[in-house]
This record gives C-alpha cells, structure tokens and sequence, in this order.
C-alpha cells in the first residue's frame, strides 16, 4: 500500500498512457474490405467505388470506374450518388483513415452497404491491383 501511495503520480500516468494506447483500437471503425473482398464485390456489378481523396491525388491514380468525391465535399454532394443507397458502397482514400470516415458519414446518410478499403489506394497499388489514370 505504501508503494502505491509513493507513486501514485508514475501510476497515473502509466494509466492513462495505456489508455491512450487503447483508445483507437476500441472505436469503430466500420466496416473495413480487403482487396480480395473489393474485387470481388465490384466484379459483382452495381458496387460504386467512392474516392473521397482530393482531384490531385485521384489524378494521380485511382481504382477502375472509381467516382470521385472529396471528403471535405461529400455532405454537400451526397445526392450526386443517392442512386447507389441500396447497393454496395466502398470508400477509398490514399491509406483508409479518410475513406473510414466517409463510409461513416454514408452510413449515417441512409446508405445500407458501405465499406471502406482497409490499406486504401497505396495497399491496392502493392499488391499490383490495376489502377487508372
């Protein structure tokens, strides 16, 4: 008990540090594809492919038949694909941090199936995935 109360501060920091370690594995983050499961579900047809990365960054390289949206305009623009709410939905950004918060904002916006791909355009890139320009 006396060690304890000696260190109660070094304890409390140790705790909160673990805390904070935690903290990201614990939110959801959605529904997450892997490049396997992407292909698949866009050669199933009717799967809209969302690029919620900026237009430089899209011109640069994007997956085939890919819209592009950015993330920072996808609130204002979501009726330009309300025609997709009912069928798959994949987001994509440069490394799946963007695309993640954008299957979230899709999912509260009515959208039923949406996934975001775990790895993003530079995973899709190494596994040799065709992109287009």
């Amino acid at each position: 008990m006396k060690f304890i109360i000696d260190n109660i501060f070094l304890i409390g920091i140790a705790l909160i540090s673990g805390g904070a370690l935690l903290f990201p594995a614990l939110q959801k983050r959605g529904a997450k594809v892997s490049q396997l499961q992407a292909t698949q579900l866009m050669n199933q047809g009717k799967t809209l492919v969302l690029d919620v990365r900026d237009a430089e960054e899209f011109a640069t390289g994007h997956l085939p038949n890919a819209k592009n949206i950015p993330l920072a305009e996808l609130d204002k623009r979501l009726k330009e694909i309300e025609k997709s709410k009912n069928n798959a939905v994949i987001t994509v950004c440069a490394r799946g941090v963007r695309s993640a918060s954008a299957a979230a904002l899709l999912t509260k916006a009515g959208f039923g199936q949406v996934t975001s791909l775990e790895g993003g355009v530079d995973a899709w890139k190494t596994q040799g995935l065709p992109t287009v320009k």
